[in-house]
């Protein structure tokens, strides 16, 4: 116990170190090259103003009224028999799964921490649910990356089904994550009775006990929206000027000599990692590197697959910033994005080979110019394709769960 108890003080004292020795050292860095870090902050700046802010915005205050109102207790009740046995999480889950399906990154982060704090889901429940709900949009995967990166739109179909696929992949294996400090097991009582009447009763008891006005419930929404959306700014800006910082003092040379290593031990052009080295810090330059990078395009589009997964440390720092304070753990994170990312690599060269006959089927035509990314009207555009998206993955999700609370029903019926 104390050899335990040193170990634990010795890796604490070692953390408190490396960390005041980092930020020395890029204290001084900005200080050494200031123009450099002003000149990144304010593209930070610009990308969250321009992009982030308008696109996830409207979302955020969504979620929390559909939350305050009840409607994801609701759906919690209805898709329970789906989600509780393919991916052990509550039904609630779903909702999380379709809205981080269709916003994009960080919205899984902010619902999923939502859920903790209102008692919807356990921590290790939470921590299933964040591997394998936090995954990009179609629109960035269809429209900024295959047409506007690459000037492919029929790659926006392999890119985003390997990207799903691999997702829902992560989240069966993570099914099992945590089964000791589970609350839930197989033995737990089932709810009986109508799933219907249940869900509405579900609905009605969760307003009754947020009690608050309309009006106070939007403004409520609006403020904790606005705090949420700020701290991922803030996220975004420091984590520009980071990248910036150590691409000017030489520290991205030495991780593009480790993934040189190890691009030539699975036989894919060196000339891949830099561009490697900027999708482990952000996934925009990470993947619109690669674009422009001379290798084979099937090595190029596997390895802009597995940046996506991965997201980039910007946006980890985001959703980390996000959850901390519910007490959900990163490392499960963490592990699940590089999961992710391998499967999505793997899923891509498989589909660009043997799949392409289903990825064709799947195509859709985009019209998206570069010019149009920052216009009001596709602001709107983005804002009905998203609200279609997430009702058209519950609409799936809510006949798939009941489909299957109606053969249990039966199952149980017949065998007695």
């Amino acid at each position: 116990m104390r050899i335990w108890g040193s170990g634990r003080r010795y890796r604490s004292r070692l953390l408190a170190y490396c960390m005041a020795f980092c930020t020395i050292f890029i204290t001084v860095a900005m200080v050494t090259y200031p123009k450099d870090a002003f000149d990144s902050a304010i593209m930070g700046l610009n990308l969250w103003w321009n992009v982030v802010f308008p696109a996830l915005l409207p979302f955020f205050i969504l979620s929390e009224i559909l939350m305050g109102i009840g409607v994801v207790h609701f759906i919690g009740v209805l898709l329970e028999p789906l989600m509780r046995p393919i991916f052990n999480v509550p039904g609630v889950g779903a909702f999380a799964m379709s809205m981080g399906l269709a916003s994009g990154y960080p919205m899984d982060a902010v619902i999923t921490c939502k859920f903790r704090k209102n008692q919807l889901c356990t921590a290790v429940e939470a921590e299933r649910l964040l591997s394998f709900t936090n995954t990009a949009d179609p629109l960035f995967m269809f429209g900024a990356v295959a047409v506007g990166m690459f000037g492919m739109p029929e790659l926006g179909a392999t890119i985003a089904l390997a990207h799903y696929l691999s997702s829902f992949l992560v989240g069966i294996v993570f099914r099992f994550h945590g089964r000791n400090r589970d609350s839930y097991t197989q033995d737990s009582p089932v709810a009986s009775g109508n799933i219907i009447i249940r869900a509405f009763r579900a609905l009605y008891s969760a307003r009754q006990e947020d009690k608050r006005a309309i009006g106070q419930l939007l403004g409520d929404s609006v403020k904790s929206s606005m705090n949420t959306i700020m701290l991922i700014g803030g996220f975004i800006i420091v984590f520009s000027v980071f990248i910036r910082i150590m691409t000017v003092v030489g520290i991205t040379d030495i991780l593009t000599g480790l993934f040189t290593a190890l691009l030539s031990l699975i036989g894919y052009s060196t000339s891949l990692a830099p561009s490697l080295v900027s999708g482990l810090l952000e996934i925009d330059l990470g993947t619109l590197a690669v674009s422009q990078t001379d290798a084979p395009l099937i090595q190029k589009v596997a390895v802009a697959s597995a940046i996506i997964a991965w997201s980039g440390l910007s946006v980890h720092g985001q959703v980390a910033s996000i959850v901390i304070e519910s007490g959900i753990r990163m490392t499960p994170y963490i592990v699940g994005r590089l999961l992710h990312a391998v499967l999505a690599a793997i899923i891509t060269v498989l589909l660009l080979g043997p799949g392409q006959a289903i990825t064709k089927l799947l195509v859709i035509p985009v019209s998206m110019s570069v010019a149009q990314t920052n216009s009001w009207s596709l602001w709107l555009t983005r804002v009905e394709q998203t609200s279609y998206q997430v009702g058209v993955l519950l609409g799936i999700m809510l006949v798939l769960s009941i489909s299957f609370h109606l053969a249990r029903g039966i199952y149980g019926y017949v065998k007695r």
